[in-house]
C-alpha cells in the first residue's frame, strides 16, 4: 500500500514525516556529527520557521504526532509503568523527636 501525504507519494517513514511537517525531520533532530555552528545555524533556522504564522501549530501538530505514535505503537518505546515504592517514614531519636 502506498501512503500520500498532500498529493506527494511517502516511501518511507522519513519520507511520511517530512511531507506531513512540511520541513525535514533533521532541522528539528539534528544530524549525526553535526558541528556547534552547523547546530547553531540549525536551530536559528528552526526559530525563524516557527516564528512564522504559517507554521505557529507545528509544535501543537508534532506533540499530537508523538501521542499518536506512542499510542499506536507503544512496543516501539518498551514502556513500562514503574511500582513507586511506599513511603517510608525517617526514625526520630533524640529530645526533640
Amino acid at each position: 500500500m502506498r501512503s500520500f501525504v498532500s498529493g506527494h507519494r511517502a516511501d518511507n517513514p522519513q519520507d511520511f514525516l517530512e511531507l506531513a511537517l512540511g520541513t525535514p525531520v533533521e532541522l528539528w533532530l539534528g544530524a549525526e556529527g553535526e558541528s556547534d555552528e552547523e547546530r547553531a545555524a540549525r536551530l536559528d533556522a528552526a526559530r525563524d520557521i516557527l516564528a512564522d504564522p504559517e507554521f505557529a501549530s507545528l509544535p501543537d501538530d508534532l506533540i499530537r504526532l508523538a501521542t499518536r505514535v506512542v499510542d499506536d505503537h507503544p512496543e516501539l518505546f518498551n514502556v513500562v509503568p514503574l511500582v513507586r515504592p511506599a513511603r517510608r517514614r525517617p526514625v526520630r531519636r533524640g529530645a526533640a523527636a
